[in-house]
């Protein structure tokens, strides 16, 4: 086994990380308590070309994979850019990949370029109130009217929708009870979001505040046929394509987020003194974030190796979701080491770990619950029961 990084690979580390350090503790904290999306950093990584690195050359992008992929995401979210820097650009690095393998020809050249060089925002709309992680029981319908289709639905949890141009929308063209298999009948689009037909609200939260999270209603959103992605009530297959990357780039902006917490909390307990002595002596301190440092470089295993099989085309399931799993718990045992470590000054806004803490605990949740892994893993890896 050979865990080396290649020259491009540890130069797109390095360089990500000389860039994003131009973005300091004070911009990122001023973003999220104003809630301003971080327009000055997408355009700096837009701007060094980072936004197409995966997207083919053919079409304005640099052709890496995954590995790469997830150094970069590491890299924005060690920073100090946490979760608001990596889900800026978290779409464009890789959500575009069912669009990739299924679109057409002429979708891709019409799209994807813009995606490269960070002129189009894209969002993704799968999520609805009424379905959850049940992405079989979604409503939103998309019904054939000629040489376009006629939507109407309700999304929910829709990053970056109040910036977007574009959006990635899953629908049914099939009702529910109308299919043999209840992951048939859905099909996805790349298409505008056309504010008069589309309502967004950003809704309210506990964290990651510089990035929105939006309620989506669609009245009668009209989408040219030639914006559909494949065929018809194959949507839901076409996802699939994506959700091991996305399990592996939210494991790796987790792990960011694990070592810039566990940094800020070793430098602090190397220069804060109490009863005449740093409180990094003390082995209540330092006995917890030596434990942290080993569960982020073990979750990093797994992660390494996660990428690795996808991008040799081997299958993956198993490890990215075994990568995603570890690398959220390890992730926010770090930011609740460190903010423990700060003390009551780890409470307040003074020393940004607060903001690593409430970022890092929406890993656990986003985009598939530590529940719903477990889930995956007991039923068809152990071969138990299923569950859901």
């Amino acid at each position: 086994m050979n865990f080396e990084l290649t020259e491009d690979q540890q130069l797109i580390r390095s360089s990500v990380a000389e860039l994003a350090a131009k973005f300091d503790d004070h911009y990122w904290m001023q973003k999220d308590q104003a809630h301003e999306f971080p327009q000055e950093f997408y355009d700096a990584i837009a701007a060094g070309g980072w936004l197409g690195m995966t997207i083919p050359e053919q079409y304005g992008g640099h052709g890496f994979g995954i590995t790469e992929a997830t150094l970069l995401a590491e890299e924005v979210a060690r920073s100090g850019g946490g979760m608001n820097a990596a889900s800026a650009i978290h779409l464009s690095i890789f959500g575009m990949h069912p669009v990739v393998v299924h679109g057409s020809e002429e979708l891709k050249a019409r799209t994807l370029p813009r995606v490269a060089t960070g002129e189009l925002h894209v969002c993704f709309g799968v999520t609805e109130p009424g379905a959850g992680l049940d992405t079989s029981r979604i409503t939103t319908f998309a019904k054939r009217d000629g040489d376009r289709y006629i939507v109407n639905g309700r999304k929910v949890w829709i990053s970056k929708a109040l910036e977007s141009e574009k959006i990635l929308l899953l629908t049914r063209t099939q009702h529910y009870n109308d299919v043999a298999k209840k992951t048939d009948g859905m099909t996805l689009f790349l298409t505008d979001l056309d504010r008069d037909r589309v309502d967004i609200r950003p809704i309210p939260k506990m964290g990651r505040n510089a990035v929105s999270s939006n309620e989506v209603f669609i009245d009668n959103l009209e989408i040219p046929v030639a914006d559909r992605v494949g065929e018809e009530g194959k949507g839901f297959s076409y996802i699939l394509d994506g959700l091991n990357p996305e399990r592996m780039l939210i494991a790796a902006e987790a792990l960011g987020i694990g070592r810039v917490a566990l940094e800020r909390a070793v430098k602090y307990a190397n220069e804060r003194e109490v009863f005449d002595r740093p409180i990094g002596m003390n082995q209540g301190v330092q006995f917890p974030l030596a434990d942290s440092l080993a569960r982020l470089d073990g979750a990093e295993l797994m992660l390494r190796k996660a990428t690795w099989l996808y991008d040799n085309g081997k299958p993956c399931g198993r490890e990215a979701n075994t990568a995603k799993y570890l690398c959220a718990d390890a992730g926010f045992a770090a930011a609740d080491r460190a903010l423990q470590t700060h003390g009551g000054m780890g409470y307040s806004e003074e020393y940004n770990v607060s903001r690593f803490f409430r970022e890092s605990r929406l890993m656990k949740i986003a985009p598939v619950s530590q529940e719903m892994i477990l889930n995956f893993l007991g039923s068809h890896v152990l071969g138990l029961p299923r569950s859901y």
